[in-house]
């Protein structure tokens, strides 16, 4: 009699997260997109740690997109960049560069203007 209420109980925990997934949003490219532009605005103003924070929520929403990482990496390099040569940051943002054009070897920037 005890082992079905065992059981019952461990499949109810087991089932529980998937019930707390579904009422979170959804990240999709829209979302990061919307990050992205919050982001370039911020980083026009010369606000990198705002931009940061923003194209994260980009990486977050789309793992897949190549902007996210690229602005990203780009953002923590202008932090870094009056910082001693060889600092972690900057090896951070190679790191994020090389994903970015990992995902998407013909991504440009859009500054980079059009062809």
């Amino acid at each position: 009699m005890m082992l079905p209420a065992i059981l019952f109980a461990a499949f109810a925990a087991a089932q529980e997260p998937a019930v707390q997934s579904r009422d979170l949003p959804q990240a999709t490219p829209a979302v990061a997109q919307a990050a992205i532009d919050a982001g370039l605005a911020l980083f026009k103003k010369r606000h990198f740690t705002e931009a940061e924070a923003e194209f994260q929520k980009a990486v977050d929403a789309d793992p897949a997109g190549a902007a996210g990482y690229f602005y990203l990496g780009y953002t923590v390099y202008k932090i870094a960049e009056p910082k001693r040569p060889f600092h972690p940051e900057k090896r951070r943002a190679a790191d994020l560069f090389a994903k970015a054009y990992d995902l998407d070897p013909s991504f440009r920037p859009v500054w980079a203007g059009k062809r």
